[in-house]
Formats: C-alpha cells, sequence, structure tokens
C-alpha cells in the first residue's frame, strides 16, 4: 500500500527566512505520525505544504495518491484540518456550527442529520448541543473541533498542536479519540510540543530549524540515542554539578527533583566509573546508574547536542 503522504526535499522559504530546509517523508496509512519540535521548527509551515495552504519553494509532495498542490482541490475534500486556534463561529451552537460545516463539506441532507447525531454523541456533545460555542470550555472546544473536522469522513486528518489550551484529562481523551480514528482507517498527522502526546505515535519526526534531525517509532528513536544516559543522586546536587561540568563527555545535565540526568558521550568507556571517580572528592555518597533514554533524552540529543554545539547543563 503507498503511504499516505510523501515528500521529497520540501522547502519553504519566507524572504530570507528558511522555516523548511528540506525534508524528505513517508508517513504511512491507518497510523498516527507526529511531529514534535519547538515554535519555530517548521512545523506548522510543513503541514500546510502538505494541504496545499502554502506552496512549497522547491520540492514534490503526494497526499492520498495526489500531486500536491497540482490537486489540492481533490485532496481538501478527503483531508480534515484542525488548527491550534479554535476557528468555528463563537456566536453560533454547537449544533448549528456542525451543522454549517456539514454544508460546506457538502454533506447531503439525510446523511448531514445522521454524521451530526452520531458526532454529538461520539464526542460527549449532547449536554452542550444549544449552547454557543463561545462560553465552551477549552476541552468542549477542542470536542467540537475535532466532531467538526472529522464530520465529512475524512481519510487524512491533520491536526497541528491541537491541545495547546486544554487540561490533562482532556488531552487525554482527546487522545483516545484519535486512536478509535486510526481504527476506523483514518491517517493522522499531529504536531505537538508535548513530549507525553508525542509518546504516544506510532512514528514520529523530530523537526529542528527547518529539518527533520531524527525520525522512527518512539522506541526505536530511544534505543538509538546518540548518547549515554546517567542519573545520579547526591545530598549535594549544586557540588554534583560543578564536578560535571569540568567532563568534556558530560554534554547535558538537567536536575529531576532530588536526582541529576546526565547525557554523556556515547564513546565514552565505563561511564558510571568515570562519573563516579569525578564526584567522590565532592560528593561521596552520590549513586550513579545507567538508565533507559526517554523521548526528551532523544529530543535533547537530537536537536541541542549535534557536532559542534555547545555542551547543554540546563536547570
Amino acid at each position: 500500500m503507498t503511504a499516505a503522504i510523501s515528500a521529497r526535499g520540501l522547502a519553504r522559504r519566507f524572504g530570507a527566512v528558511v522555516a523548511v530546509a528540506g525534508i524528505d517523508l513517508d508517513i504511512p496509512r491507518a497510523q498516527i505520525y507526529g511531529f514534535l519540535g519547538p515554535n519555530g521548527s517548521g512545523k506548522s509551515t510543513t503541514i500546510r505544504m502538505l494541504c496545499g495552504l502554502l506552496v512549497p519553494t522547491r520540492g514534490s509532495v503526494t497526499v492520498l495518491g495526489h500531486a500536491v498542490p497540482r490537486e489540492t482541490e481533490v485532496v481538501r475534500r478527503k483531508l480534515g484540518y484542525m488548527t491550534q486556534r479554535f476557528s468555528l463561529w463563537e456566536d453560533l451552537t454547537v449544533a448549528e456550527n456542525l451543522d454549517f460545516m456539514a454544508r460546506v463539506y457538502d454533506v447531503g441532507r439525510e446523511m448531514r442529520r445522521a454524521r451530526i447525531a452520531a458526532r454529538i454523541s461520539e464526542y460527549g456533545l449532547a449536554p452542550i448541543a444549544g449552547q454557543r460555542a463561545g462560553t465552551l470550555s477549552g476541552g468542549q472546544r477542542q470536542r467540537l473541533a475535532l466532531a467538526a473536522a472529522t464530520l465529512h469522513e475524512p481519510q487524512l486528518l491533520l491536526l497541528d498542536e491541537p491541545t495547546s489550551a486544554v487540561d490533562p484529562q482532556s488531552r487525554r481523551e482527546f487522545w483516545e479519540s484519535l486512536f478509535a480514528l486510526v481504527a476506523a482507517g483514518t491517517t493522522i498527522l499531529v504536531s505537538t510540543h508535548y513530549m507525553d502526546e508525542a509518546e504516544r505515535c506510532h512514528r514520529l519526526a523530530i523537526l529542528d530549524r527547518g529539518r527533520i534531525a531524527a525520525e522512527g517509532a518512539p522506541k526505536e528513536l530511544a534505543r538509538a540515542i546518540d548518547a549515554t544516559v546517567i542519573e545520579i543522586e547526591a545530598e549535594d546536587l549544586v557540588a554534583a554539578r560543578r564536578a560535571l561540568a569540568a567532563l568534556p563527555e558530560v554534554r547535558s545535565v538537567a536536575q529531576l527533583g532530588h536526582r541529576l540526568h546526565v547525557l554523556m558521550r556515547r564513546d565514552t568507556p565505563e561511564p558510571e566509573r568515570r562519573l563516579s571517580a569525578a564526584l567522590a572528592p565532592h560528593c561521596p555518597d552520590a549513586r550513579v546508574e545507567r538508565v533507559g533514554a526517554s523521548l526528551e533524552d532523544v529530543f535533547v540529543a537530537a536537536t541541542r547536542l549535534k557536532d559542534g554545539d555547545p555542551k547543554e547543563l540546563a536547570a
């Protein structure tokens, strides 16, 4: 089966600013594929090129078997798009918003009624169906936006940081809804800067300064990280941090409660022994242990600790 989205050499400039510097993508069908990256990494620009809202400066894109931007109108009928900002009509009720969007998608009258009723039921909108959208909470707005984006049963759903303004419980429920859509055959591309959300994706691209810095399933990325991960427990973490700062093989130090989380060069021999020896004069009580990499470790190693970048000793 062909990929839902394929891109080669995709790039976009805005004057002298390079927003996307040339990326290759192959996004499988019926999976959740994530873009993880900070603001300015090129996530939103890439999504807008993929759905035809922006014309690439160079490169090629195929979406659901159609060339973009040449066949953008065909593609748009097959995709749903949900932005981080609530984009429905605040002076219309929940039901009125859904009815209006169904008409925009050209859903027939009988089918329109059935789909609106189904979305209201699926996303728990019945108690607020007569409420104006402008009075809804963040989680309620999010459920309404997802219901509206799926009224025409799109094959592809593009979500641009959709959970940036909702509470953790609403985010969890939102992701359960996404997996239900995938089980029904929908392909989902979601951009996020939340590590816990990125962990939920089947595959993931970490974007940095308009390029893909790493790509793969979250667990694959953690196993392949170009660093050794060590955790240190000590009474005097300030002294421990000073000792670690003097070691050239230490690339990153972050404090997690009463522990220090350390990324070291992967080629460092006997890293636990090396750190224990360096800490002994300052923190004789220090406990040093090698641990598995988290997705945050992968992100730091891929985006901040490339060759030539300074070491990171963030608090």
